[in-house]
């Protein structure tokens, strides 16, 4: 496809960068196999929980079961997507047609931030038909109440673990890396945590897992508001911030 700049300006228009990295977002075949397991497990995890949960199902309950698989691949996704350049050696190419590096790591991002938002409306709807089945079998009635302040608190969680993939894959440029410090996390942080009042702290203040719960829970305080942001700088902001400069001023002959 050849892409025309603007005209007058000598830019490609941003919103044709979108398209081809949203389309290059799940045109390779390691994005099509990673966008397609999170597709089947999600839909997994949400009728297992139906399954095997006891009493009136619960939609949002049913719908949550698939932020395991969400949590773990949606980082993948997007250190896959800010490293194929790299790894397939077309980094070259593609900062010829816009040499502003800056507008094509924005179109890579922008994508894979809003495909965690449709992976969570995706499980919202997948554990619809689970709830009313479950309920019929069961002969109870479901609840489908969803607290909207929950589901966006859940969707932020899903995009913040979608940003600290995208952080690392642009700071490392190395996608195996990239996606064992994001996966390694959790496991890191459990061990930190047991190390006594120095390591609970540091937990409780670090660890994105811990500190993204109250956006869903509710209990949201200035403490847990500092306790976010001092995270988020720690695994988005500056790795993320760093990241950017390293492919920018990165010479790609």
């Amino acid at each position: 496809m050849t892409r025309e700049p603007e005209p007058g300006t000598g830019r490609i228009p941003f919103g044709r960068l979108l398209r081809a990295e949203t389309r290059k977002l799940f045109d390779t075949r390691s994005s099509m196999i990673m966008t397609g397991v999170l597709a089947v497990l999600a839909v997994a995890l949400v009728a297992g929980r139906a399954i095997v949960q006891t009493g009136p199902p619960k939609l949002f309950t049913l719908a949550g079961s698939a932020a395991i698989a969400l949590g773990i691949l949606l980082p993948v996704l997007a250190v896959l997507t800010v490293t194929a350049e790299w790894s397939h050696r077309t980094a070259l190419t593609t900062f010829a047609l816009e040499p502003r590096r800056a507008r094509v790591l924005a179109a890579k991002c922008l994508p894979a931030l809003g495909t965690a938002v449709v992976a969570c409306l995706f499980a919202l709807v997948a554990a619809v038909p689970a709830t009313a089945v479950a309920a019929a079998a069961r002969g109870v009635e479901a609840s489908w109440y969803v607290a909207p302040q929950t589901v966006l608190g859940w969707i932020a969680v899903m995009v913040l673990m979608t940003a600290q993939g995208l952080a690392m894959g642009l700071l490392l440029l190395n996608a195996p890396a990239a996606i064992v410090i994001c996966m390694a996390g959790t496991a890191l942080w459990s061990f930190v945590a047991q190390l006594g009042g120095a390591g609970e702290t540091l937990a409780a203040w670090l660890d994105l897992n811990t500190t993204t719960n109250p956006l869903m829970g509710g209990a949201w305080t200035w403490e847990a508001a500092a306790r976010l942001t001092t995270s988020v700088l720690a695994w988005i902001v500056i790795p993320g911030g760093l990241g950017v400069l390293r492919v920018v001023r990165k010479d790609v002959n």
